[in-house]
Formats: structure tokens, C-alpha cells, sequence
């Protein structure tokens, strides 16, 4: 069984930057998609994006791109997502999990605790 652990949230200035951090153990995670969701108060949860096992990764959040990029280090087993010019409306608790492709969609297997992202006006 995988355990996911999220860091790096906090608060943070609009404009600002953040780089999360999502720590695998248990298992390996080495052949295994990755993902980011987000969820804000009173929001469903969302997908921000996907990184492949291998390592190429792709944000689905329209809202995000061109600002947050997924990457992964399958040698340290930790997933990153970089935020950087962000806005309030970006708000939210930040989960990472590990992920499987069913009938069209990003299934999540594991799923960590979440960090919360805050970011003022």
C-alpha cells in the first residue's frame, strides 16, 4: 500500500509562488501515474494535471496552465507541482495521488492528507 504525504502549502501573497511536495512510501510508485487535485470551500474537487510514469506530465486545469507545472523524481520517489503566479481564486487544499486510467478518466488509487494553499489579495 502507498502512503502519500503533501508539503509545502501555506500562505502566500497573490503573485507569489509555491512549490508543493508529495512523498511517497509503502510502495513504489515508479510505474504508476500521478496526479494532482485541488478542492476549494464549497467546490467539487478538480484535476490539476497528470505526470506519466515515466515523467511527462500534462495540466488539465485550464485555468492553471501556462502558471503550475507537474514533474516527478522516481529516484526520491516524490511528485512536485510548482505554482507560481498565483491568485486568490487558487485557494484550496492541494492533493497528490497515485492514479489509473478507467473508462476515460483518472481514477485515484491512494490519496494523501492534503496541504492548504491560501493565497491573499
Amino acid at each position: 500500500q502507498v502512503q502519500l504525504v503533501e508539503s509545502g502549502g501555506g500562505l502566500v501573497q497573490a503573485g507569489g509562488s509555491l512549490n508543493l511536495t508529495c512523498a511517497a512510501s509503502g510502495g513504489s510508485i515508479d510505474t504508476t501515474a500521478m496526479a494532482w487535485f485541488r478542492q476549494g470551500i464549497g467546490k467539487q474537487r478538480e484535476l490539476i494535471g497528470v505526470v506519466g510514469w515515466s515523467g511527462p506530465s500534462r495540466i488539465e486545469l485550464n485555468s492553471v496552465k501556462g502558471r503550475f507545472t507537474a514533474s516527478r523524481d522516481n529516484d526520491k520517489k516524490m511528485v512536485y507541482l510548482q505554482m507560481n503566479s498565483l491568485k486568490p481564486e487558487d485557494t484550496a487544499v492541494y492533493y497528490c495521488a497515485a492514479v489509473q486510467r478507467k473508462s476515460g478518466t483518472w481514477s485515484p488509487d491512494y490519496w494523501g492528507r492534503g496541504t492548504q494553499v491560501t493565497v491573499s489579495s
